[in-house]
C-alpha cells in the first residue's frame, strides 16, 4: 500500500520518542501487503477485512494512505455474499459491510450497493425489535446477543443513528431497548432486570430460573445505554428512553463496588448475586472496553449528559480517572487490541476526556498514550480485524499521533 507522509502537526499526546514508535508502527501495518479476499471474514468488523477497511479509511481521510486505495479496500469487503439474516449485527454481515462503506467516505461505485444494503439492514432492525418487543411481553429472558453492541439491537442502532438518524426504524430499536428497563419475572417468581440473559456469560443455556446479567460494555447494558443516551443527546428520543436511561444509570450506580483505588464494576451478575446483592468478584477486572470499568464509566458519563446530571456525571469520571491513574490495574492489560487491550482502553479515554468535567481526564491522556506505545510489539500483528487485529490498534494510535478522528470509526464502539 502507498502511503503520504505523515502530518507536520504536533501531537500534543505523545512525546518525540512515543511518537517516532507509534508512527513507525502504524507505516509498517500500512505497508504489508492486503490479504487477499477471504468469504469467511471479508465481512466481518470483529476479525476481518471489513475491519481493516476502517483502517485504511482513517489512513486516507488523514493524509497518510491513497484515498482511491482506501476505497477499493471497503469496496473489495462488499463482496461474495453478505448476510442479512436475523444473525446479522454490526459487528458481522450486511451492518458491518455497509459501516466500512459509509466509513470510507461517499464513492458513485458504493452508492448501489449500500442503498441495498440500508434496506436489508432496516427490515433486520424492524423484525428483530419486534421479536425483543414480543419476548419482553411473554416475560421471558433473553439472550444477550439479542440486544447487545456486537450482535444485537445496540449495534445496529448505533448504526442508523450514525448513518441515517432520521430512519423510523431507528425509533423502533430506541423503543425495544427502552422497554428492557422494565423487570422480568423468571419461572420461579424472582424480578430480575429486564435484560437477564437465559445463559451464562459464555452463551451455554442455564436452567431457566438462573442465568445472569451482563455489565459488560460489549455484551451487556452498558452498550444499550450508551445507545439511548448518545439518541437522546442528538435530540432522537422515544417514550420511556429518558425513564431507561434513568434507570439503567441507577443500577450501575447500584451496582458499583468501592475499593482502595477507586470504583468499580463486576462483569457479570448470578441470580445468586442479585438476590443476595454481593458479586463474587473481589476487584476490578482488566480495565478494557468490553468489560471493566473504562467503557462503564464512559457509559454512565453518555447518561449523565443525556440526563445534565453534574453529580451522576462526577461519579462516572471520578471511576474513570480512579481506574486510568492505578498502576495495578492497568498492568492487567496483556495486548494493544481495541477489545480489551490498550487501544480500546485509550480510545475510551479519549472520547471521555473531550466531554469531560473533570479535569483530571484530559490530563491523564499524554501518560496512557506513552503506555500505550511502549506496549506496542515489534511488529504488526497479521491478524485482520479491529477488535483483536492491527486494525483497531493502529487506529487508536492514529487518535494519539493526531488527537483527531476524521472518519467516526469508532461509533461501532458505542463511546462517541
Amino acid at each position: 500500500m502507498q502511503t503520504a507522509p505523515a502530518p507536520a502537526a504536533p501531537a500534543a499526546l505523545l512525546s518525540q520518542a512515543h511518537r517516532a514508535r507509534a508512527e513507525e508502527f502504524i507505516t509498517g501495518w500500512a505497508r504489508r501487503p492486503p490479504a487477499p479476499f477471504d468469504p469467511e471474514t471479508a465481512h466481518s468488523l470483529a476479525s476481518g477485512q471489513a475491519g481493516d477497511a476502517l483502517a485504511y479509511a482513517e489512513l486516507a481521510a488523514q493524509g497518510r494512505a491513497d484515498p482511491a486505495l482506501a476505497l477499493r479496500f471497503a469496496a473489495r469487503t462488499a463482496g461474495g455474499d453478505i448476510s442479512a439474516s436475523d444473525s446479522a449485527g454490526l459487528y458481522w454481515g450486511a451492518p458491518a459491510v455497509a459501516f466500512a462503506l459509509h466509513t470510507a467516505g461517499p464513492h458513485p461505485a458504493h452508492t448501489k450497493a449500500s442503498a441495498v444494503l440500508h434496506t436489508h439492514i432496516t427490515r433486520l432492525a424492524r423484525r428483530r425489535a419486534a421479536r425483543t418487543l414480543r419476548r419482553i411481553g411473554r416475560q421471558e429472558p433473553a439472550r444477550f446477543a439479542e440486544y447487545d453492541v456486537i450482535s444485537g439491537l445496540a449495534g445496529l442502532g448505533a448504526f442508523l443513528l450514525h448513518t441515517a438518524p432520521a430512519e423510523p426504524r431507528l425509533a423502533q430499536v430506541l423503543t425495544a431497548l427502552s422497554a428492557l428497563a422494565q423487570p422480568l419475572t423468571l419461572a420461579g417468581g424472582k424480578k430480575v432486570p429486564g435484560w437477564w440473559a437465559a445463559h451464562d456469560p459464555r452463551g451455554t443455556p442455564t436452567r431457566p430460573a438462573r442465568g445472569h446479567a451482563n455489565l459488560g460494555t460489549a455484551h451487556g447494558i452498558p452498550g444499550v445505554l450508551m445507545l439511548l443516551s448518545r439518541a437522546a443527546r442528538a435530540g432522537i428520543t422515544v417514550r420511556g428512553q429518558k425513564d431507561a436511561i434513568e434507570h439503567l444509570a441507577a443500577f450501575l450506580v447500584e451496582w458499583s463496588q468501592d475499593g482502595p483505588a477507586g470504583r468499580w464494576w463486576p462483569e457479570h451478575i448470578t441470580l445468586e448475586e442479585y438476590t443476595s446483592h454481593q458479586p463474587a468478584q473481589q476487584g476490578p477486572a482488566r480495565p478494557s472496553w468490553c468489560y471493566g470499568t473504562p467503557g462503564i464509566a464512559r457509559a454512565g458519563q453518555l447518561a449523565a449528559l443525556a440526563l445534565g446530571d453534574a453529580h451522576l456525571q462526577s461519579l462516572f469520571e471520578t471511576a474513570l480517572a480512579d481506574c486510568l491513574s492505578d498502576p495495578a490495574q492497568l498492568s492487567t492489560l496483556a495486548d494493544t487490541g481495541v477489545c480489551h487491550g490498550w487501544a480500546g482502553l485509550f480510545q475510551t479515554a479519549w472520547r471521555a476526556a473531550a466531554d469531560a468535567a473533570d479535569p483530571r481526564l484530559p490530563a491523564l491522556l499524554p501518560r496512557l498514550a506513552g503506555a500505550f506505545t511502549n506496549a506496542l510489539p515489534s511488529t504488526p500483528p497479521s491478524a485482520p480485524g479491529l477488535l483483536d487485529g492491527g486494525a483497531g490498534t493502529v487506529l487508536a494510535l492514529l487518535t494519539a499521533a493526531s488527537d483527531r478522528i476524521e472518519t467516526g470509526w469508532d461509533t461501532c464502539l458505542l463511546i462517541n
